[in-house]
């Protein structure tokens, strides 16, 4: 390892993400410390030997670590998160640490082989002598940083995310509420039903996540109320068989 490599600490790299970004930093040269439920260092010793320690659990536990790291990370750390949402986690890290903050948010999941094309959402909150270091390693390997506020990060995710996912969750429901077996939408499916049925079995294991992303921001909300809005335009308009007007309601999908 070289001598400019120092140790990285992360909180939950025993699965997911973190695990993910263990085998990147070691990758890179970095010898890795990872703490997981019952394994690994405690705060105070990861905090003294790692100037860069990253938290990545799940959303629900994210405050509750931040408040024990926090407090023990020297001034001239930092403390990062891969949370999916941001005003949270980071305010967090701002309230219990001296040191530098960085949110970010891998925009990919633990699938995929590489940072080559993946977007990575990227909020500095506090220092200017960590985020060089780090717009370094990411974009060597190819990722786009997308730097923004947690403010503007969770106003995106609303849609990216919470919207996203509330609209799979209700196809989910209709089709279990239909009767009619996944084996026989299988047969009857197409390559892009397929994907979405294979996301629908992703989601129906991970239930909790899901609706942390979905309930837990609370830009989404306000989106619903459109959605509501627009169900019921289109059903109606499906219920009188106007097609001329569906049409035209489907055409404004071009602005996108």
């Amino acid at each position: 390892m070289r001598s400019d490599r120092f140790p990285i600490g992360i909180i939950g790299g025993t699965g997911g993400m973190g695990k993910w970004f263990a085998y990147f930093f070691q990758q890179e040269g970095y010898s890795v410390q990872i703490s997981g439920r019952s394994s690994g260092p405690g705060p105070r010793q990861m905090a003294a030997d790692c100037p860069v320690v990253i938290v990545s659990v799940p959303i629900e536990a994210t405050d509750q670590v931040i408040r024990k790291i926090g407090p023990c990370m020297p001034r001239e750390s930092v403390l990062m998160d891969l949370t999916s949402l941001k005003e949270a986690p980071v305010r967090a890290m701002l309230d219990a640490s001296v040191s530098e903050v960085i949110g970010l948010h891998p925009l990919f999941g633990p699938r995929v082989a590489s940072l080559d094309g993946q977007n990575i959402a990227v909020c500095p909150a506090r220092g200017e002598r960590w985020l060089p270091w780090l717009k370094d390693i990411m974009e060597k390997n190819g990722a786009n940083l997308v730097e923004t506020t947690p403010e503007g990060h969770d106003k995106m995710m609303a849609l990216v995310q919470g919207l996203n996912h509330f609209n799979t969750v209700m196809l989910g429901l209709t089709m279990a509420g239909s009767g009619v077996s996944p084996q026989e939408l299988r047969r009857f499916s197409t390559p892009v039903f397929r994907e979405r049925l294979d996301h629908l079995s992703r989601i129906s294991t991970h239930p909790d996540l899901y609706a942390h992303l979905i309930a837990g921001n609370p830009n989404t909300d306000k989106l619903l109320t459109s959605y509501g809005n627009n169900f019921n335009e289109l059903q109606t308009l499906l219920s009188s068989g106007d097609v001329a007007a569906l049409t035209k309601m489907i055409k404004k999908i071009e602005a996108i």
